[in-house]
């Protein structure tokens, strides 16, 4: 028995398979996600949960009350949202609404959720449910907008005043894990993420006559050049960070210098003291820049998501149980951090909690078709539905287990 088998007692893989399709055929965007709450809403309320809707626009919650429900409490967290990139895949279940895809898993995740709280409402009317106490089961709206997101969104119309959580969890699949495997680490897991536009405002005039004008272009490409010392020269070296230029655009046509020219940053830290700094430095150095040039600039430095920072007590309960679902040797303790940025970020600024990552295996799919290997967010990504039984399993066991008061 592998571990993707040794995870799948009581969770009934056909519908959670069902469910996933369906979410996947029928794509919804960022705080759209309508048809999916409603799914998702409609089935909790199925099998007994108290339901809410309506929460950052289409977030919906659930509450299983099991035994003492005075006792501990533990949230558990998926995203429901997809991308807007047209799919490529060519499978049964592909995409119906062009330009839009489950590019990323969510419908994965949403589904896998949907599967461990079937099964934990079916474990606690059989009366063998292990332990007591309150699950909150968040199936949130909008992780991919950025820092304008659904998670931020969820806790600003008050979340966890509403459904507090001693501890929440969270999970995303990865393409390039083997499935059945469980990859995590204590500490910062997932980078920040911040968008940076700089202006620079020079005097537009003929490409024949420089003199006459002020190039904007020069403080622009020097500061392209220059942004990789922050890297390089500001950051200590035990702290990744990374600033990519996404956009540089400046002109209309090669005989005439424009009036502006813009930088479009994509700014990432593993610490979150790094960002600050990058923030810092960024704006400097685009300042001097501009004024070494004759020319004014203009910043925006847009705060994203947050440095993804796993607290060690729930990371080491999640390993534990992890390893005896699925065996140790299918636990990964010291997985690399990642520069992809995640809003679950938010809620564990709020609440002790673990993120871990799911293998989504090599991207092969049952039917025998392969779409070649490739990362989440391409066109020929899909999730593999042989790992819904590893995060299903994986929600059960940290729910029996945390409410059995069995923590490290």
């Amino acid at each position: 028995m592998n571990a993707a088998d040794r995870s799948s007692a009581n969770l009934d893989l056909a519908a959670m398979t069902t469910w996933r399709r369906a979410i996947h055929r029928h794509p919804e965007l960022g705080f759209e996600e309508h048809a999916t709450s409603a799914l998702v809403a409609e089935r909790l309320r199925t099998w007994g949960y108290e339901v809410h809707t309506g929460i950052a626009v289409t977030g919906v919650v659930g509450v299983l009350r099991v035994g003492d429900s005075r006792g501990r409490t533990i949230g558990l967290r998926a995203d429901m949202d997809a991308i807007p990139v047209q799919e490529m895949t060519g499978l049964p279940w592909a995409s119906t609404v062009p330009g839009k895809m489950h590019g990323c898993g969510h419908d994965g995740h949403t589904a896998m959720l949907l599967g461990a709280a079937q099964a934990l409402a079916a474990r606690a009317q059989q009366g063998v449910f292990k332990g007591t106490g309150t699950l909150v089961l968040i199936f949130q709206p909008a992780e991919e907008l950025g820092g304008g997101g659904g998670a931020r969104r969820m806790i600003d119309e008050g979340l966890l005043e509403r459904f507090p959580c001693d501890v929440i969890f969270g999970m995303h699949n990865f393409p390039g894990i083997p499935v059945g495997e469980v990859h995590v680490r204590p500490g910062a897991f997932m980078a920040s993420s911040d968008k940076v536009l700089v202006r620079f405002i020079g005097r537009g005039g003929h490409g024949g006559m420089p003199h006459i004008a002020i190039d904007p272009t020069l403080p622009a490409a020097a500061t392209v050049l220059g942004l990789q010392s922050i890297v390089g020269r500001n950051i200590n070296p035990n702290h990744a960070a990374v600033i990519s230029v996404g956009r540089l655009q400046a002109g209309s046509t090669y005989n005439v210098i424009g009036e502006t020219a813009e930088l479009e940053l994509s700014v990432r830290a593993l610490d979150p003291g790094a960002r600050d700094l990058l923030e810092r430095r960024i704006r400097e150095l685009a300042e001097n820049q501009a004024r070494a040039y004759g020319c004014t600039c203009e910043i925006s430095h847009e705060r994203g998501y947050p440095v993804l920072i796993n607290a060690p007590a729930p990371t080491a309960f999640a390993v534990e149980v992890a390893g005896k679902l699925f065996g140790t040797d299918h636990v990964v303790t010291d997985t690399q951090p990642l520069t992809g940025s995640e809003d679950f970020a938010f809620m564990l600024e709020q609440v002790p909690g673990c993120y871990v990552l799911v293998g989504n295996g090599d991207n092969g799919h049952a039917e025998g078709r392969w779409a070649g290997g490739c990362m989440v967010h391409n066109p020929h990504y899909d999730f593999n539905d042989a790992c819904l039984a590893v995060g299903a399993g994986l929600w059960v066991g940290l729910v029996e287990h945390y409410l059995a008061n069995e923590t490290p």
